[in-house]
């Protein structure tokens, strides 16, 4: 990407729209095109036709989805499916109408199925069934990956694709019932801390096995691969190693502070048993993590407490 180069970040407020803006700022980057959710409904055709029309980027980061945790994603079944279709389907088709450089699709590991042999493999896409509680979000990240396959395909557009694990940092979202394991234990860990309550609930066994990266590790893998990859074929985004949920609470716990006891409500959904990704080819292009979890969580609490008047209760 020329640094005078127009960039279009769709979602560039939300934690991985964010952190590719603050990666590409420091790479030198001041060209961006911008716009909040309020500014431009990306869900509309017409208004997203128009949009790209008038300022014409030179290059798309796809970040804007409609995001959520187990919760969310088994309630608003309709509005992930739909939306997140939505989404994708107006950016990428007018990024194509208007001689787009190139696009980066930004999907999920959610996309393999919930008993995919692991670590997970690019190639186990669409070889078994989705973890139901969150297939409509799935199969429109599917969705997406197939777009950009198609639009390759019929009309040479390079537009590429990449899986990024587990996510978690600085402008994650603490909304209990929307957000994702991680953030939601830092904020339960604090108010229990905070209200000095002798227990904190958490959903499930504690057994499955979650890998998690850190943002500002997803926007850097995303900067060098816009840089050094224009593979047909889609990319997984990882760190290739996993910890147990009850391990990582008890990481959260001490991180917080909190000296309670956790009790886990085994009636409530595990979720898929593991969902670790195969990061072999990424680490073959030469990218690897930087952050590790423990210093990655310690950073993410901190910016949790910057925002704790926000997500006061």
């Amino acid at each position: 990407m020329e640094k005078s180069a127009k960039i279009y970040i769709a979602g560039h407020r939300g934690m991985v729209g964010s952190a590719i803006h603050r990666k590409l700022v420091k790479e030198g980057y001041s060209n961006f095109v911008v716009r909040t959710s309020s500014e431009l409904d990306l869900r509309e055709q017409q208004a997203v036709r128009e949009f790209f029309e008038t300022e014409q980027p030179d290059y798309v980061f796809l970040a804007a989805a409609k995001v959520g945790g187990i919760m969310a994603n088994n309630i608003y079944r309709a509005e992930f499916l739909y939306e997140n279709l939505q989404i994708q389907n107006n950016v990428i088709d007018s990024a194509y109408r208007n001689g787009v450089k190139k696009l980066m699709f930004l999907g999920s590991s959610c996309i393999y199925p919930k008993l995919a042999p692991q670590p997970l493999q690019e190639s186990a896409l669409l070889t078994g069934l989705l973890e139901p509680t969150n297939e409509p979000y799935a199969i429109a990240k599917i969705a997406g990956i197939k777009m950009c396959e198609a639009y390759r395909s019929q009309y040479g557009c390079d537009f590429i694709s990449v899986m990024p694990t587990n996510l978690y940092g600085p402008n994650d979202n603490y909304d209990l019932n929307k957000s994702h394991v991680l953030p939601a234990m830092i904020r339960k860990f604090h108010e229990a801390k905070e209200e000095n309550k002798p227990f904190v609930e958490l959903w499930g066994t504690g057994s499955p096995l979650r890998e998690f990266l850190h943002a500002d590790d997803l926007a850097d893998a995303c900067y060098f691969l816009m840089q050094n990859y224009s593979g047909a074929e889609f990319l997984n985004i990882g760190v290739g190693c996993d910890v147990t949920i009850k391990h990582l609470a008890e990481m959260i716990q001490r991180i917080v502070g909190y000296e309670g006891r956790i009790n886990w409500n085994v009636e409530k959904p595990d979720g898929t048993p593991r969902k670790l990704m195969d990061v072999s080819r990424l680490h073959e292009l030469g990218w690897k993590h930087q952050i590790e979890l423990e210093d990655g969580i310690r950073l993410t609490y901190q910016d949790f407490l910057k925002k704790i008047e926000t997500y006061a209760v």
